[in-house]
């Protein structure tokens, strides 16, 4: 969290300095920030708001996937600074957004000027593969409802904040259905059940609790304690046996 805020700061910087090719951009709720495929000279930082990543298979007919959430303070179509020429995801607004677009050279210069930052944004983007790593790891051990609840944790920033309770910006059952992998009724299931519990609340928009944390630290039900295997139903396992009693499972 330290290295994050002195990150944070180094940026800041940047945005007081227009010289440096540094400019605060606003995007509405689902408004497209760039498209898979466009050329890759600039990279993002979420001063407000939240942007979801998804890719698109190049198999045409296989629906878009979800590959990450973020929100305030995090970096994202970092990849060009690696040499990629093209975008590999498509970037849009969760809610009403304010980013900061930095151009490709203006960053690389000042990782070179700078060691203390480089060395700062070398950890923020290791901490972001740990990450990716952790959410291929969940949709192999974590139910639907666990995923659901991870997302909202982390959209509300209580994984890694300290306030007990968080307001998320407006987002559909649908919306959700697409990050976690499941579909709009059985979100929607888990939300009255998590209201229920008193989880989250609603005041016109989804008050996250960190209690919701509890969701987490169950197991994923009371069936055979085996891994999913890939290709089976949602529901039940391929090898006949009905996965998780009281819980929907992947």
């Amino acid at each position: 969290m330290k290295r994050l805020t002195k990150l944070i700061s180094y940026v800041d910087g940047l945005y007081s300095s227009a010289s440096l090719g540094v400019k605060l951009s606003h995007y509405q709720n689902k408004q497209i920030i760039y498209s898979q495929g466009a050329p890759a000279d600039t990279l993002f930082y979420i001063r407000e708001g939240a942007v979801r990543l998804t890719t698109q298979s190049k198999y045409q007919s296989s629906p878009s996937a979800v590959t990450a959430i973020l929100g305030v303070g995090d970096f994202f179509g970092e990849l060009c600074l690696g040499g990629f020429p093209y975008r590999v995801s498509t970037a849009a607004a969760l809610t009403t957004s304010s980013i900061q677009v930095i151009k490709k050279e203006s960053m690389i210069r000042l990782l070179r000027q700078k060691n203390k930052m480089s060395n700062l944004f070398v950890s923020y983007l290791l901490s972001s593969i740990r990450q990716y790593q952790d959410n291929v790891a969940e949709l192999l051990t974590s139910s639907a409802e666990q995923r659901l609840a991870r997302v909202l944790l982390r959209l509300a920033h209580l994984d890694r904040e300290n306030p007990s309770v968080a307001e998320l910006p407006p987002l559909s059952d649908q919306v959700l259905a697409e990050m976690i992998g499941a579909t709009r009724p059985r979100v929607n299931v888990f939300m009255n059940r998590f209201r229920k519990r008193r989880f989250i609340s609603d005041n016109g928009r989804i008050i996250v609790h960190k209690s919701l944390q509890q969701v987490l630290r169950r197991g994923r039900g009371t069936g055979p304690n085996h891994p999913p295997v890939l290709g089976g139903s949602r529901l039940c396992d391929p090898r006949g046996t009905k996965i998780g009693g009281s819980h929907l499972c992947l």
